[in-house]
């Protein structure tokens, strides 16, 4: 059965030779082909050989020819099995143009990807037939081997560190000239990214807090900052609607009263700011989904299928306490585990920063001084050991009317995996639900170094 299915896969021999033979006369045919295809995309294993013999020159830096591919081959041990120099030399003979070199490679990607779909359908039958998983497995597996082909590349292999110094550098020397320089995704919020150095790509970020301190509001504006640079958000919501988003975003950029506004004391200044807001937001990028599935693979297989249309530059998930893993576990702090860690996976798998928000102990609120600490996240033994970033939100009027710090909050970072951490002290504008940058430079205490 398994001869049969290999007889019939899509193949082009045709397209694969004019891609080798345009290598061996093009070096920039050879780039091209470098960028996309691996040896494994041959279907031919002769193809495949050679192939594998042309990167292994270039990785040597030396040049790619008739002669260099035969000699390579030959000390493998392999010349005679691909069909000899005579077939090698003759590559470049029957190939058409080199000028279609990129047209032959789409080609042989595009069939490996048939190839691959192929095998893959027969894996996945198999197990189903096998019934001996459960149904949720069989699916998120074929979800991830279905994006990981479509998303299949070269550049995801290893790279030298040689090729990674330079831009390193480069960085490096424009931020002490000056220049803010940030690798990841910026906050909007001045002395946030000053620690963080924005939200890097594959981080799992925790925003943690007892409830009414703004986590949610926080994300969203972060969310709108993004949007608002053309970065594509996707949030999935467990607590809120879609609708009950969509006005909050709406009144905090409009800064409009939201109890004014849903109390039916809105005045005409009132809508016009409304309008105007829902004209210059309208065309954000941000995709909502007040989700009813709350199991992870329902996350997984969203974010996946997101990620396969969208250049997506932040995941928002709202909140930990209202997830379930994709079957029953007895204790919920191992329950909790399988999330994070599965979340962190997720976020280094379509290499995006993931922020979770996450509920706090009430054991907190027995202390004298209420700021949170990691041990105050709900069964935190998980929660911190999987996130690379640990954010609390922070607002003493809450607990306090006389503070100095009325119509504030602190951003407090417990956890910075690859930096300092400290607090922010930013603006809160309770009736707008918004934060802001302060008009003056304070922090609540130095940023630990």
């Amino acid at each position: 059965m398994k001869q049969n299915i290999l007889n019939v896969q899509p193949q082009s021999l045709e397209a694969e030779q004019a891609v080798l033979g345009s290598c061996l006369s093009n070096k920039l045919a050879v780039e091209h082909a470098l960028e996309k295809l691996l040896p494994k995309h041959f279907y031919k294993d002769s193809h495949s050989k050679i192939f594998s013999a042309m990167i292994s020159l270039y990785s040597d830096n030396k040049r790619i020819d008739t002669i260099t591919v035969v000699n390579t081959l030959k000390k493998n041990k392999e010349l005679e099995g691909v069909g000899g120099a005579y077939y090698v030399t003759g590559l470049v003979e029957t190939t058409p143009t080199t000028a279609n070199v990129k047209a032959y490679i789409d080609i042989v990607y595009e069939k490996a990807q048939l190839r691959e779909l192929i095998l893959l359908a027969h894996e996945i039958s198999a197990k189903a037939y096998d019934d001996r998983e459960e149904p949720s497995s069989i699916i998120e597996l074929a979800e991830k081997k279905i994006y990981n082909i479509t998303a299949a590349n070269v550049t995801d292999e290893f790279k030298a560190l040689f090729d990674l110094l330079t831009p390193s550098i480069e960085s490096i020397e424009r931020i002490n000239k000056g220049e803010k320089v940030y690798d990841g995704v910026l906050t909007g919020l001045e002395k946030v990214d000053q620690i963080l150095l924005g939200l890097q790509k594959g981080n799992l970020i925790i925003v943690a807090g007892r409830p009414s301190m703004g986590k949610t509001s926080l994300a969203l504006q972060i969310a709108v900052e993004i949007a608002k640079l053309n970065g594509t958000v996707g949030i999935f919501s467990y607590e809120m609607t879609e609708k009950e988003l969509t006005d909050r975003i709406l009144y905090t950029e409009a800064m409009v009263d939201s109890h004014v506004a849903r109390s039916g004391k809105l005045n005409e200044e009132g809508f016009k700011k409304l309008y105007d807001t829902a004209s210059k937001i309208s065309e954000l990028p941000i995709l909502l989904n007040d989700c009813t599935n709350n199991k992870l693979m329902a996350i997984k297989s969203q974010a996946r299928r997101l990620i396969a249309k969208k250049k997506v530059e932040l995941i928002i998930v709202d909140y930990l306490q209202k997830l379930y893993y994709d079957y029953h576990i007895d204790n919920r702090m191992d329950e909790l585990t399988k999330i994070t860690g599965g979340l962190k996976l997720l976020a280094k798998e379509l290499k995006v920063p993931i922020m979770l928000i996450s509920q706090l102990s009430r054991a907190l609120e027995s202390r004298k001084d209420k700021r949170p600490k990691l041990s105050d996240l709900r069964e935190s033994g998980s929660i911190e050991q999987d996130a690379d970033i640990v954010a609390f939100v922070y607002r003493d009027e809450v607990y306090f009317k006389n503070t100095k710090y009325k119509g504030q909050a602190e951003i407090i970072i417990r956890k910075n995996r690859n930096g300092p951490t400290g607090t922010a002290l930013v603006a809160w504008v309770d009736r707008f639900t918004k934060f802001s940058n302060l008009s003056y430079q304070e922090d609540i205490y130095n940023n630990e170094q």
